[in-house]
C-alpha cells in the first residue's frame, strides 16, 4: 500500500488551477477513491472514484479511474458524486439507473429506497426525478442499517484500525475461550457416559440410530483404503490428467477414483471429489463491487477436460453480460456432439461454512450424488470465505469488510449465477441453498432488492431455510452480542474479520484435533448433534469450517439492531406480532365453527360470518400482495424444514406461505422432516434418501420444456411429468368461502395428496409432507451406496 503522505507541490498546484465546481468533484472523487492523490504513484495509477454504479437502487458501488471497483458507499455520497460529475460533463443525470424499489410493510415500515420529497434547492422536487437527483431516505430500514464509510488510507484511519484490531484480538479471544470452556463443560456428561459404558464392557454407540450402517460404511472405507494402497504399489499413481488422456468411455456413468488411502483430513474439495472418481475445477469470479470469490465445478475427468487458466480467471464485474456468454450449452470437449448437456445446479453453503459442506460425506455428499444422477453441479462460495480476496483492496483495509447479508445476496449470488450461465450457456439454473444460503437468496429476491434475479433461477430448493429465528437466539452467549451497543460490538469484535484467530488455528492444528474442536464448539453454539451423521466422517466435515466472515455481517445476525432483534430477515417484530394476531383470529373462527360438532358444514352465527368475510377480504390476492415480500419474479420454491431445528424456525416460514401471504410464490414442494437438526439435511446418513432424491426430481420437474428436451435425463426421472407452473394458487389456503357463507375447511392430508396426485397443476399447490424420522434405517441401499426415497411427493 502506498505510504500515507502530505500533499505534494504538484498536487497543490493542480488543485489551485481548478474552478470551484471541479474542486468539489475532485474532493468527492478522492474521498470515495482507493487512495488520495498524494498516495498514488506509477504502480497504482489513478485510483480516484469516477462515478457510482447503481447495481440496485440501494447499492451504489464505486468505479475508479483505472476501471476497478470498490464496495458500496452510502446513498447520499454516491448521489453527490454522480451529480457533480454530470454537472461537469453536462449529461443527463438519470442515465443507466435502476428504478427505485421499495416495499410497504403491514406495520407501516418502508423497506428499500423510496423517493422522498426534496427540500434542498439543489435537488429536484419532482417525485419522478431520477435516482441521481433524489435524496437518500431520511429513515433507513431497521433490518438493514447503513454500512460505515471508510475513506482512503490516512493517519486517523490507520490509528482507528490499529485500535480496533488490538482490542478485538484480545476481547474476541476471551469470548472464544468462554465458548470453548462452556462447550467442554457441557460435554462432561457425555464423556462420563462413554467411560461408564466402557468400564461395563458395553458399546456407548450402540444406541445410535444408524449404528449398524455406520459400522458397515466404516469397514467399506477401510477395505477401499487398503485396496488403494495395494493397487498403488503395483500399478503406480492415477491422476485426473492421465484419465483425461484416455479415450472417452461409452458411458459417462463410469467413475475411476484418482485419490485414495487414509484420509489426510485436508481442506480441499478436489481431493474428496477425486476419491469418488470426480474432480473439481475452480473459477475465480469477480463481483460487481470487486470481490474475488471461488466457484467450483464438479466434473468427470473421463468425459471433461480441465479448462485453461485463462478461462478460470476473473472476468468483468458486469453480470449477465451477453458479450461474455456462450450462445448455447457447451458440449464436453471429450464427448461426442450427440451427448446431451447436463442441466446446471448451483449449491450455496451456510454461515461460517464453505462449498466443502456439500462434498465431505463421501458418496452421500449432495454434490457428488447430483452429479452422478445426471446434473452439472457447481459449488458457490461467498466473499472472503477461506481466502479473502479483492481486486483492489487488501486484508487490513476496513472497506474490504464493510458488508453484510444484503451484499452476499444482491452481489455474490448474482455474480455466481451469472458465471455459471455464462459458461454453460443456459438461460436459467437450479439453485440449492442451505441455511445462510437461503437467507441471502430470500433477501436478494425481495421486491426492494434484486427481484429480477429470480428470472435466472428455474427452482429454488431451500434446505433448513433461515428466514425466522429459532429459540436458540435467546441463549446467553447470543444475548451478550445483542445487549452490547454497536460501538462496543466494534471494540469487542473489530471492524475486520470476525474472530480471525479461528482461521489462524486452521493452518496450525492437526486435522484430527481441529475437526474434534470444531464439532465441540459448533455443537455447543448451535445446539445440534452428530446423532444422524456418519461419525467416521465428522472430522472431515469440519475441515471446511469456519471461514472468514466480516464482523459487520455477524453484527447483522447477532447484534442489537437487525436479525436477533427483529427475529426475521425481512420483517420487523411489530409486523410479526400483527401477523400472529391475524393467525389467531383465523384459528378462533375455525374453533368456533367446530364447537358443538366436528367435521360438519353447519351454518354459523352472524358474528362468525362477519369474521369470515373479513378474513376472505384480507386473504385476497391484491391485499395480501400489498404486504408480500416477493413479486412475480420469484422462482418456483421447494423447502425441506428440519423438525428439530432450534437455530431457525422453518415452520413459521411454511405458515407464511400456507396463509397466503405470498400470492406470487409457487411452492412446488414442502416437507418437514421430524427429528432432523439444522445440518442433517446435508450431513445425515439418510439425507440422500430424504432430501437428495427429492431435489433431483424437483429440479427436473421445474425445468422448461426446451431445457428438458435438450438435456440429459437424470437417473430415475425417465417419464416423469413436469409441474404445471402456470396454475394459480388459491387465495385462501386454509379456508374457502362456500355457498351462503358456509365455511369449508381444508380436507385431510391424505385427501389433499390424492388430489394433488391427480391434478396436472400439482406443483404450485403442494401440501406439506411431514416425515417422521424415528432413527431406524428405512429403505434399502442401492448398489451405489445411496438410499432410496422413502416418501413420494406431489407428482
Amino acid at each position: 500500500m502506498p505510504s500515507i503522505s502530505v500533499p505534494t507541490e504538484a498536487v497543490k498546484k493542480e488543485h489551485e488551477d481548478m474552478d470551484e465546481q471541479e474542486k468539489e468533484y475532485a474532493e468527492q472523487a478522492e474521498r470515495l477513491g482507493q487512495y488520495t492523490a498524494p498516495q498514488e504513484d506509477e504502480s497504482t495509477g489513478s485510483t480516484r472514484a469516477v462515478e457510482a454504479k447503481f447495481v440496485t437502487a440501494q447499492d451504489p458501488v464505486i468505479e475508479t479511474a483505472d476501471g476497478g471497483r470498490l464496495p458500496a458507499v452510502p446513498l447520499d455520497e454516491a448521489i453527490k458524486l454522480n451529480k457533480l460529475k454530470d454537472e461537469l460533463e453536462g449529461k443527463d443525470p438519470g442515465r443507466d439507473i435502476p428504478e427505485s424499489g421499495f416495499r410497504e410493510a403491514k406495520d407501516g415500515t418502508i423497506h428499500g429506497a423510496r423517493p422522498e420529497d426534496v427540500r434542498d434547492s439543489q435537488q429536484s422536487e419532482r417525485p419522478e426525478a431520477p435516482l441521481r437527483e433524489q435524496v437518500a431516505p431520511s429513515q433507513t430500514s431497521p433490518l438493514f442499517p447503513p454500512l460505515p464509510l471508510y475513506g482512503p488510507p490516512s493517519l486517523m484511519r490507520s490509528l482507528q484500525c490499529l485500535f480496533f484490531r488490538t482490542t478485538s484480538f484480545f476481547l474476541s479471544l476471551q469470548f472464544l475461550l468462554v465458548v470453548v470452556l462452556g462447550a467442554a463443560f457441557t460435554s462432561i456428561p457425555n464423556v462420563s457416559r462413554w467411560v461408564w459404558y466402557r468400564i461395563r464392557g458395553l458399546d456407548p454407540d450402540a444406541d445410535r440410530p444408524f449404528y449398524h450402517e455406520e459400522i458397515k460404511r466404516q469397514k467399506e472405507r477401510e477395505d477401499a483404503e487398503r485396496e488403494w494402497v495395494r493397487n498403488r504399489k503395483s500399478h503406480g499413481d492415477r491422476t485426473p490428467a492421465t484419465l483425461e488422456m484416455h479415450p472417452s468411455p461409452a458411458s459417462d456413468s463410469e467413475y475411476i477414483p484418482t485419490e485414495g488411502g487414509p484420509d489426510p483430513l485436508i481442506c480441499d474439495v478436489g481431493h474428496y471429489a477425486r476419491r469418488e472418481g470426480l474432480d473439481v475445477e475452480t473459477f475465480q469470479v469477480q463481483t460487481e463491487d470487486g470481490f474475488i470469490i471461488e466457484l467450483q465445478h464438479i466434473y468427470n475427468p473421463l468425459t471433461h477436460r480441465h479448462g485453461t487458466s485463462s478461462s478460470h480467471a476473473p472476468t468483468s464485474p458486469k453480470v449477465f453480460d451477453s458479450a461474455t456468454s456462450f450462445p448455447k450449452p457447451q458440449q464436453s470437449p471429450t464427448s461426442s456432439s450427440s451427448t446431451p448437456p447436463r442441466y446446471p445446479v448451483l449449491l450455496l453453503h451456510g454461515l461460517l461454512q464453505s462449498s466443502g459442506a456439500y462434498a465431505c460425506t463421501g458418496p452421500s455428499s449432495l454434490a457428488f450424488y447430483l452429479h452422478k444422477a445426471g446434473y452439472d453441479v457447481w459449488l458457490g462460495n461467498n466473499r472472503c470465505g477461506l481466502t479473502p480476496r479483492h481486486s483492489l483492496l487488501s486484508y487490513p483495509d476496513p472497506r474490504m469488510w464493510a458488508w453484510n447479508i444484503r451484499q452476499m445476496g444482491v452481489l455474490d449470488l448474482a455474480a455466481l449465477t451469472s458465471r455459471v450461465l455464462s459458461v454453460t450457456g443456459f438461460p436459467r439454473l437450479a439453485l440449492v441453498a442451505h441455511s445462510q444460503g437461503t437467507t441471502q437468496t430470500l433477501v436478494a429476491l425481495a421486491k426492494e432488492q434484486r427481484p429480477e434475479l429470480g428470472d435466472k433461477i428455474s427452482v429454488f430448493c431451500a434446505l433448513a431455510p433461515a428466514a425466522y429465528a429459532g429459540p436458540l437466539i435467546g441463549k446467553a452467549y447470543f444475548k451478550f452480542m445483542r445487549v452490547i451497543s454497536p460501538a462496543m460490538f466494534k471494540v469487542v469484535f473489530g471492524i475486520h474479520a470476525f474472530i480471525p484467530f479461528m482461521m489462524m488455528m486452521h493452518g496450525v492444528l492437526p486435522g484430527d484435533f481441529y475437526g474434534d474442536m470444531g464439532y465441540l464448539v459448533f455443537s455447543f453454539l448451535f445446539n445440534w448433534s452428530d446423532t444422524r451423521w456418519d461419525r467416521g466422517l465428522r472430522k472431515r466435515c469440519f475441515q471446511f469450517a469456519p471461514t472468514y466472515v466480516s464482523a459487520e455481517s455477524m453484527r447483522w445476525w447477532l447484534g442489537r439492531e437487525c436479525f436477533a432483534r427483529q427475529k426475521c430477515i425481512l420483517a420487523t417484530r411489530e409486523e410479526g406480532r400483527l401477523e400472529d394476531r391475524e393467525d389467531e383470529e383465523e384459528d378462533e373462527v375455525v374453533r368456533k365453527y367446530y364447537e358443538g360438532g366436528a367435521n360438519t358444514n353447519q351454518r354459523v352465527g352472524e358474528e362468525v360470518r362477519e369474521r369470515v368475510r373479513e378474513m376472505e377480504s384480507r386473504q385476497g390476492e391484491e391485499e395480501r400482495g400489498r404486504y408480500a415480500w416477493y413479486n412475480e419474479h420469484f422462482p418456483p420454491l421447494a423447502m425441506w424444514v428440519c423438525g428439530a431445528d432450534d437455530l431457525v424456525d422453518g415452520r413459521r416460514l411454511l405458515r407464511r406461505f400456507d396463509r397466503g401471504r405470498e400470492p406470487k410464490v409457487r411452492v412446488v414442494h414442502k416437507k418437514i422432516i421430524e427429528g432432523y437438526e439444522h445440518l442433517d439435511v446435508i450431513w445425515a446418513m439418510d439425507c440422500i434418501e430424504k432430501v437428495g432424491v427429492e431435489i433431483k426430481d424437483v429440479v427436473w420437474k421445474t425445468m422448461s420444456e426446451e431445457d428438458r428436451e435438450r438435456c440429459r435425463v437424470p437417473e430415475g426421472c425417465e417419464g416423469m411429468k413436469p409441474f404445471d407452473l402456470s396454475g394459480k394458487r388459491d387465495k385462501s389456503p386454509s379456508l374457502h368461502n362456500g355457498i351462503d357463507g358456509e365455511i369449508h375447511l381444508a380436507r385431510s392430508q391424505v385427501e389433499k395428496q390424492e388430489d394433488v396426485r391427480k391434478a396436472s397443476g400439482a406443483g404450485p399447490i403442494s401440501p406439506t409432507l411431514i416425515q417422521t424420522t424415528t432413527g431406524e434405517w428405512t429403505g434399502k441401499l442401492k448398489e451405489n451406496g445411496h438410499a432410496t426415497k422413502e416418501n413420494g411427493h406431489a407428482s
